[in-house]
């Protein structure tokens, strides 16, 4: 048995004999991807996070990635697999049907709502002043957050590169390449100095939240712990954050695909 403090040996033994010891050893060492990934995932409300059917389906992404990882193209197994992961979870997700067929029109209304509000007071508004506009009960914006959550991408979102409309992810943006164009650096630097702008206008839960996230990795229980609340109200905080994060870059004109 070839030991998993070797990985690059386990790989391209696997790769040479697609021997089932190998892969089982290869499963193991990497099953805590699964954990990881559905950790990391704003998917809806946090009982789904324990859902023994999402965890099945990741761990199906996370097999099928390792059948189909070729480690002489020099990507990391990790980078590879947690993309893999990711989306059989939310094919998964939408399968199962937990995607509401009214979270994206929830999600566009609470979107108009802090646009109008924001272009009317020259601020982000208020959770209190969101829900009035809607005409509904705090505690009902509260929960329709969690809804769109379901379907607010966390930093999923495209920006479109002026100078060949190229459009990007914006986390891919917000990274350095190793031998950028200096065309599209000076865009990168542009979106930066924006999110950097946007980031500073959230309130300081917000970014605390966001850098968590982000920067820290933590997962959605374990930012809970953080904050002293449930999984519930962090993934509102976070759905909450990343709407005010794509209105102010579409008030920019430099997030696609924003609700307007």
């Amino acid at each position: 048995m070839v030991s998993a403090s070797n990985p690059g040996e386990l790989w391209e033994q696997y790769k040479a004999t697609q021997d089932a010891p190998l892969r089982q050893q290869l499963i193991l060492m990497y099953a805590p991807l699964v954990k990881y990934v559905i950790g990391r995932m704003a998917i809806g409300l946090p009982i789904l996070l324990d859902s023994e059917d999402i965890v099945s389906h990741a761990t199906i992404g996370m097999i099928e990635a390792i059948d189909r990882f070729d480690p002489r193209r020099g990507l990391k197994f990790e980078t590879y697999a947690i993309q893999r992961i990711r989306g059989s979870v939310l094919d998964a997700v939408r399968r199962l049907g937990i995607r509401h067929r009214g979270s994206r029109r929830k999600m566009e209304e609470i979107d108009a709502a802090i646009n109008l509000l924001q272009q009317r007071d020259g601020r982000m508004p208020a959770d209190a002043e969101v829900a009035d506009y809607l005409g509904i009960s705090l505690e009902q914006y509260e929960r329709d957050l969690v809804d769109a959550s379901l379907v607010v991408v966390p930093l999923d979102a495209t920006v479109r590169m002026s100078n060949d409309d190229q459009a990007l992810p914006l986390y891919d943006v917000i990274e350095d390449d190793k031998a950028p164009n200096p065309a599209v650096e000076a865009e990168r630097a542009e979106t930066r100095e924006a999110l950097i702008n946007a980031l500073n206008e959230l309130p300081e839960r917000e970014r605390h939240l966001i850098s968590l996230y982000y920067q820290e990795e933590l997962t959605l229980k374990e930012i809970g712990r953080v904050f002293e609340v449930s999984e519930s109200r962090v993934c509102q905080l976070h759905a909450k954050a990343i709407l005010k994060l794509k209105r102010s870059m579409a008030n920019v004109g430099l997030l696609s695909g924003a609700t307007r």
